[in-house]
């Protein structure tokens, strides 16, 4: 988000097949990249939600090894993706630091290693021989090999002129394919950090109480939403539909869940962030755009089609509501936070999985990446598509009084097919407000046809492509409302 799941913890599990029970809608699309399992560190999360007792009510951790790693090792990744520090005159995070060090160590070699890893992605899904399993899949893999000629054409320097025009091919290639395919295993590393010893089971218990009064979703639902920001909305998928299946959440539930707190994961907001040139704004475009993406999903959950979407459980199966915690709160974060690190593997055996995942994950996200991409941006400059796709934008940002109304309602309307192409579309514009309000919108309309939309549809999640495409719409719309102000205010 699949052309790229925008995660940083890919499993090498294959898809389990989702056959639903008698009466049941059957599902058979599946996405172009698997839903994945989840990564090393948070195994069971599962199963520590879907017992659904109260924190409070389970018996007390006993006295666990190596307490230090909660604070030291979360402490690292909180550091890495959201302190920044000038290196070089150049202020950013961590993670921005790595990469850059990399690409200019590497220099031109950056375009063949990208040519390598398109190449190893794109054998990877015929040699699999996944690229047969369903029509999504097919797209995909053909789009996979067309990735491979652009960005050989690009590297060697063969090929039609408008290719090489500076914000189409060199752009998709020099700023977003090496990028993400550096940032995905770099950033990997530090998720495992961040999701792999606590710290998003003791979110998570922290923030329920508003969970049910705001977004009409379980308490326990705050940990998809952790997972998904922080992690991926593939983790964030698997375990709503996982917990949907078990009787923990009922349809209209499972459905808030997959389309209000999928995100796209910290990493690849980085990615746009760079792309923008906001990485010296970072610490508030994250905070700003973590809070609109939860308002906007506060909001769309009393707005159909998520509102009149059936309230029953998946058939077959036994519904298990949720036991409201009571008592001290911070105890029982605490007291989950240490049940996980009980659990949790060694440092070592964390980092390696992580960095095995996130490679494997960059060599399949950016093929799609590259093809989508230009494909996108050549419709862009070349052709109306987009233009004429978004004239349902166009009331809205003319009202707002943003830049060249057509054109940025061009770029919003080109969310749909990619995330990253409304930060593509204006990366260019001189106005900050433009681009601060483009930027949020890329993480918070969640939903998008290259990745994110096959990989719902892959699930028993009750949400069809019509409903989909309208939550999208809302999403956009909602998000512009509330940001366009609060950019003002920061710029």
């Amino acid at each position: 988000m699949n052309q790229h799941d925008h995660t940083a913890h890919p499993e090498h599990t294959a898809h389990p097949e989702h056959t639903a029970p008698p009466g049941h809608p059957s599902r058979t699309l599946r996405p172009a990249y698997d839903v994945k399992a989840m990564p090393t560190g948070v195994g069971n999360v599962v199963a520590e939600l879907e017992s659904s007792k109260d924190p409070d009510q389970t018996a007390e951790v006993g006295n666990v090894a190596n307490l230090w790693r909660f604070f030291v090792y979360s402490g690292i990744g909180i550091f890495a993706f959201f302190i920044p520090f000038t290196v070089g005159g150049k202020r950013t995070i961590l993670l921005d630091h790595i990469v850059t060090w990399i690409t200019t160590t590497l220099g031109e070699g950056t375009r063949y290693l990208a040519l390598i890893a398109i190449i190893a992605g794109t054998v990877y899904q015929f040699v699999s021989g996944r690229w047969r399993e369903d029509y999504a899949r097919m797209v995909f893999a053909g789009l996979s090999v067309l990735a491979v000629i652009l960005c050989a054409m690009l590297t060697f320097g063969f090929g039609p002129a408008f290719l090489f025009n500076p914000e189409i091919g060199p752009f998709i290639l020099d700023k977003l394919v090496i990028s993400v395919g550096l940032l995905i295993p770099v950033g990997a590393i530090f998720l495992g950090l961040l999701v792999g010893f606590g710290l998003m089971e003791f979110i998570g218990v922290l923030v329920q109480p508003i969970m049910r009064p705001v977004f009409h979703t379980p308490g326990k639902s705050a940990v998809d939403a952790v997972a998904s920001f922080l992690g991926s909305y593939s983790l964030g998928l698997l375990i709503t539909d996982r917990m949907y299946k078990s009787g923990n959440y009922n349809g209209q539930e499972a459905a808030i869940i997959a389309s209000g707190f999928s995100t796209v994961s910290a990493t690849f907001m980085v990615i746009v962030a760079k792309t923008l040139d906001l990485m010296g704004h970072w610490t508030t475009y994250f905070f700003l755009t973590f809070i609109i993406t939860f308002a906007v999903t506060a909001i769309s959950v009393w707005l159909p089609p998520l509102s009149r979407i059936t309230t029953d459980y998946y058939p077959g199966a036994q519904p298990h509501p949720e036991t409201q915690i009571t008592g001290n709160r911070l105890q029982a974060a605490w007291r989950e936070a240490k049940r996980e690190l009980a659990q949790a593997e060694s440092l070592w055996k964390v980092l390696w999985a992580n960095v095995k995942d996130g490679i494997t994950m960059a060599v399949q996200v950016i093929p799609g990446i590259m093809s989508v991409g230009v494909i996108g941006l050549v419709l862009a400059t070349y052709t109306p598509f987009f233009k004429a796709l978004g004239v349902v934008f166009y009331p809205l940002v003319w009202a707002l009084r943003l830049p060249d109304p057509w054109a940025t309602s061009g770029a919003l309307a080109s969310g749909l097919a990619e995330m990253f192409l409304p930060a593509t579309l204006v990366a260019s514009s001189d106005n900050m407000v433009l681009k601060f309000t483009v930027a949020v919108v890329c993480v918070s309309q969640i939903l998008f046809f290259s990745a994110m939309v096959p990989a719902v549809l892959a699930t028993d999640i009750p949400l069809n492509i019509a409903q989909i495409v309208l939550i999208w719409f809302i999403r956009v719309v909602l998000t512009v409302l509330i940001t366009v102000p609060v950019a003002h205010l920061v710029f």
